[in-house]
């Protein structure tokens, strides 16, 4: 039985050179219960096909083709005729929770009026089955989700309650666009696992927009690998994902960082503009040849269910991954001498006041709480967590280069608070940043040119020798001299983040502090971006501070490891120590909820408690601050169980420079 069929959809859209084309005679199939993963980097058609598929489509945009659903034929229907189907037989979890949720209407003020709006409900009907929606996906009413507005709830709860309301009417298929993008390990593993219950509870057919292979292998039951609006790989997601077929599918599976094994520079898919004859993938395809590039492959059955359009099957069978997709060689590092501590933060605090309403309303947050940390040249430390752990407060306080509340800053051996004006500014010259999202962090109405010229002139650069430091900063990041006379809007999301790089090179800094670097990237170009940043390193000794939530990718970057949750340090030590044998019940979830691409050999389980679900209760007072939420804690005794309550444990040295703030810090095997 089929519930949804796609044939032939074709999406274009008008531009100043001609049509557009986002999708290209693509076929699907969907089954009830189902979950079909549509992979791929940004471009590839995965949101116009989603958008074609819900009717949301620009009136611009020209569509083709087929779309059946419970067999009844989806294109051509008017506005009034879509009002009645979206949301009751086919809804969409978006991306962007802000923006999905009306701010000014409660939580369930907004489920009653999806209930009322597609059925025949009371009031009084209406809030029940709205309350019975949000206990589905895991916010029962202790949470106080019902009645709170979007900016009161964690991000995780606001990505459920998207999905609760998708859930609201029982749809037969529901479209998740990016739902576990940008947050934390531990949200995706329950978002993973709400989708899992829908699936379950009510045989909802799900198709999942995703550029994470992992989360595909994790959840999805088939994958479609999009390229150029097409679809090049398909079939069961172990098959697709445990041994791709398509080298475009090899390209993304080998650039992935992983947290087990050795670490060394990632595989990276070539660059190159998509064929407008022939393969789209051919420009980039280390097996391309002629035929490649006059004939474009059909979809053709490799093994039972599993289709590759690749004419070149015989020579990628032949071909390791290794050899189709190599990792570049490592750059030797020149001697140094012993590595000096270039910044070190002491018993650093940070507060808040709460505002809002609420059993929190008024209380004081402690964002830092007497945080210590030292970096040193050369080297990288990752600072991970969940969003709401002090991160991000780590970073601005060391920013502001301005004494802090309370503890102490030291900058390249400086006391920041002893700085004054001109010191300051030479400090900010050898402490930069690179920020997360290229496009928001560079000015798009200049050309990279004037981007990059910008911090030469501050820090005092004669205009004779600015081009030429202009050129070495772009040949340093792997761009050519074309690049400078283009927009931000006129380049790639790894070219952009290259520029800001560049633009963090300029003043010969010796710190970095790198937030989230690559989260807004494709799997294939944040491989490059990794590697430049290693490389980089290597070339001009700089010491990385990375805060990031994708362990993966912390592991391919970082010596040491620090683990942070409510403003404090609950494990610190050497990254493969940290990842392979956490010590903290903190540090064990957030390993855990790590999506795999095998994941029969990845995590253990999921966590088996919410890691936003803290009583208020567990946050007062004294003892561990977080025993209400310790998986260890039910296997205690009831004498230890009291020391948790009572005492506050500190981080207690386990060996090899590998600290934990658990009273019971035997280090947990995976």
């Amino acid at each position: 039985m089929t519930v949804l069929e796609v044939r032939e959809l074709r999406v274009s859209f008008p531009s100043e050179t001609g049509q557009v084309w986002a999708v290209r005679d693509l076929s699907l199939t969907l089954a009830p219960g189902q979950i079909l993963a549509l992979v791929g980097e940004s471009g590839a058609g995965k949101s116009a096909t989603a958008l074609a598929l819900m009717g949301l489509l620009p009136a611009a945009a020209t569509v083709s083709g087929s779309v059946r659903l419970q067999n009844q034929e989806l294109l051509g229907l008017d506005d009034r005729e879509w009002s009645k189907l979206r949301g009751r037989r086919i809804a969409m979890v978006f991306a962007d929770d802000p923006a999905a949720l009306t701010p000014v209407y409660s939580i369930g003020g907004q489920l009653v009026e999806a209930l009322q709006i597609h059925q025949e409900l009371t009031a009084s009907q209406a809030r029940a089955r709205a309350r019975e929606l949000l206990e589905l996906v895991g916010l029962p009413p202790t949470t106080g989700v019902f009645e709170a507005f979007p900016h009161e709830i964690s991000g995780g709860q606001r990505q459920r309650v998207l999905i609760a309301l998708a859930l609201a009417n029982d749809p037969a298929v529901l479209i998740a666009d990016e739902p576990t993008s940008a947050v934390d390990v531990t949200v995706q593993a329950e978002v993973l696992a709400v989708l899992r219950r829908v699936r379950e509870h009510s045989n909802t057919a799900i198709v999942l927009i995703t550029h994470d292979l992992a989360v595909a292998a994790e959840l999805a039951d088939q994958v479609a690998v999009l390229y150029a609006g097409r679809a090049v790989e398909v079939g069961p997601s172990a098959a697709v994902l445990g041994a791709p077929r398509m080298p475009y599918t090899i390209g993304l599976v080998r650039s992935l960082p992983q947290l087990d094994g050795p670490v060394g520079p990632l595989p990276v898919i070539a660059a190159g503009e998509i064929a407008a004859t022939g393969c789209a993938f051919a420009p980039r395809c280390p097996l391309a040849n002629e035929e490649c590039r006059s004939r474009r492959p059909e979809l053709t059955s490799v093994t039972d269910g599993h289709q590759v359009a690749c004419s070149r099957q015989p020579q990628v069978e032949a071909a390791s991954p290794e050899a189709l997709f190599a990792a570049p060689s490592v750059t030797t590092a020149p001697a140094r001498g012993a590595a000096e501590v270039v910044l070190s933060v002491r018993g650093v605090r940070h507060s808040y006041r709460r505002r809002g309403r609420g059993w929190d309303a008024g209380r004081t947050v402690v964002a830092l709480d007497g945080v210590d940390l030292d970096l040193r040249a050369g080297q990288t430390v990752g600072v991970v967590g969940e969003s709401g752990c002090g991160k991000t407060t780590l970073l601005r306080s060391i920013l502001e280069l301005s004494r802090p509340r309370a503890g102490r800053v030291m900058v390249l051996g400086t006391d920041v608070a002893t700085l004054t004006r001109r010191s300051r500014r030479d400090a900010r010259r050898r402490l930069q940043v690179v920020f997360q999202d290229p496009m928001a962090a560079l000015d798009p109405r200049l050309p990279v040119a004037d981007i990059l010229a910008e911090p030469l002139v501050i820090t005092g650069w004669s205009r004779a020798a600015i081009p030429g430091r202009i050129g070495e900063l772009l040949a340093l990041v792997g761009l050519s001299h074309d690049h400078a006379h283009r927009f931000p809007q006129q380049l790639s999301g790894g070219q952009r983040q290259r520029v800001g790089i560049a633009r963090a090179l300029a003043t010969e800094p010796s710190i970095l502090l790198l937030d989230e670097p690559v989260s807004a990237l494709d799997a294939s170009v944040r491989s490059g971006v990794l590697n430049l940043l290693q490389d980089l390193q290597t070339q001009l000794g700089l010491a990385y501070l990375l805060v990031g939530h994708d362990l993966a990718v912390v592991r391919q970057l970082a010596d040491q490891m620090v683990v942070m949750r409510a403003g404090r340090f609950v494990e610190i030590g050497p990254a493969p120590t940290v990842l392979t044998h956490p010590a903290h019940p903190y540090t064990v979830a957030l390993r855990q909820a790590v999506p795999s691409l095998n994941p029969t050999l990845g995590r253990n389980g999921l966590p088996q408690t919410p890691i936003d679900g803290l009583p208020p209760a567990a946050l007062r007072g004294g003892g561990c601050p977080y025993r209400g939420q310790c998986l260890r804690r039910a296997g205690l005794a009831q004498a230890d169980r009291d020391r948790c309550d009572s005492e506050d444990p500190a981080l207690v040295l386990l060996g090899a420079d590998h600290r934990a703030a658990c009273h019971f810090t035997q280090p947990v095997a995976q």
